[in-house]
């Protein structure tokens, strides 16, 4: 790989900026990042960086940032192609232009064993579904969907509690250092990449808040993996018969039966909060009311009476 090479890099989250240090790491020319413009967060509603433009500043590049990848969204940039655009959790569809710019065209490393899981959330479906096993890409882009062929796959196991910010930062490793191995043989146009089987193909759309809402009727195991999924964000919640929000950032699986309808709390102690659901007991380790702090079950309970409580189904 020769340090000529030009690398445009795009990308906006923390789960992107792994690969931008490991394509600088390399040598190469990243002449511009892209990434999301900033946005508003927090209760101030101040204009914040993306993790990647934080990063990319950091280290003296420019900085792009279009709403909308029009054909005039990079400007000057645009005049001179690069030889690869490499693409991680960008946030953006790529317009056939900007697919077609570089001379090597575009990749990107996606967050599972393709075609299982393509769409905006892998991680958190891959918990949901219950697999074992997950893995990286480096996929060369094209006009669908996660649909482009295959330059190369790494996979890890997902343990058996392990949420998705676990995962989350397991798998930013692992696809950088497979881009870092990948990306002389793409450079040097030696590596074929393998079209995906479409068959058995699986998709992963975007987690909502409105996803968070847990359903007392599914079993303790469906819940114990959306709680596992959905922490980080957007962080499992469950409503209680007298209308407290109460999000669930830790549980697990009773194996014991039970015959209490789905919600009820049927015991409380410093082991945890046992509720019963539409088949087994789910266990709540750790949670917090809406402004507080995440507290284990004990110390929420010196604070918070759950005696004859029913969370909301």
């Amino acid at each position: 790989m020769s340090s000529a090479s030009r690398i445009v890099f795009a990308g906006t989250p923390d789960f992107a900026v792994p690969f931008l240090r490991v394509l600088l790491s390399t040598g190469v020319d990243v002449p511009v990042v892209l990434t999301q413009p900033d946005r508003p967060v927090g209760r101030g509603r101040k204009l914040a960086q993306s993790p990647v433009k934080r990063e990319a500043l950091a280290y003296g590049l420019e900085v792009c940032q279009p709403a909308e990848l029009t054909t005039g969204a990079l400007g000057k940039f645009r005049k001179t192609a690069p030889d690869l655009l490499v693409v991680v959790a960008y946030g953006l569809l790529l317009p056939s232009w900007l697919i077609d710019w570089p001379s090597l065209g575009a990749i990107n490393v996606h967050a599972s064993l393709l075609p299982r899981w393509r769409g905006a959330a892998p991680i958190q479906h891959a918990i949901l579904a219950g697999d074992t096993e997950t893995g990286a890409c480096v996929m060369k882009i094209d006009s669908g969907l996660d649909t482009g062929p295959v330059y190369s796959c790494r996979s890890l196991a997902i343990g058996p509690e392990e949420n998705a910010g676990a995962l989350h930062g397991r798998l930013a490793q692992l696809g950088s250092e497979l881009l870092r191995d990948s990306l002389p043989q793409i450079l040097e146009n030696t590596l074929s990449p393998v079209p995906q089987n479409n068959v058995g193909a699986t998709y992963a759309p975007k987690i909502g808040k409105e996803d968070a809402l847990l359903n007392w009727r599914q079993s303790a195991m469906e819940l114990a993996r959306r709680v596992r999924a959905f922490n980080p964000w957007p962080v499992s919640e469950t409503v209680t018969d007298d209308g407290k929000r109460v999000r669930v950032w830790e549980a697990v699986v009773l194996k014991e039966a039970c015959i209490e309808s789905p919600g009820t709390v049927i015991a409380a102690n410093k082991q945890g909060i046992n509720v019963a659901t539409g088949e087994g007991v789910l266990r709540i380790l750790s949670l917090q009311q809406p402004g507080g702090n995440v507290m284990k079950a004990q110390a929420y309970l010196n604070a918070h009476s759950l005696k004859g409580t029913v969370f909301v189904c």
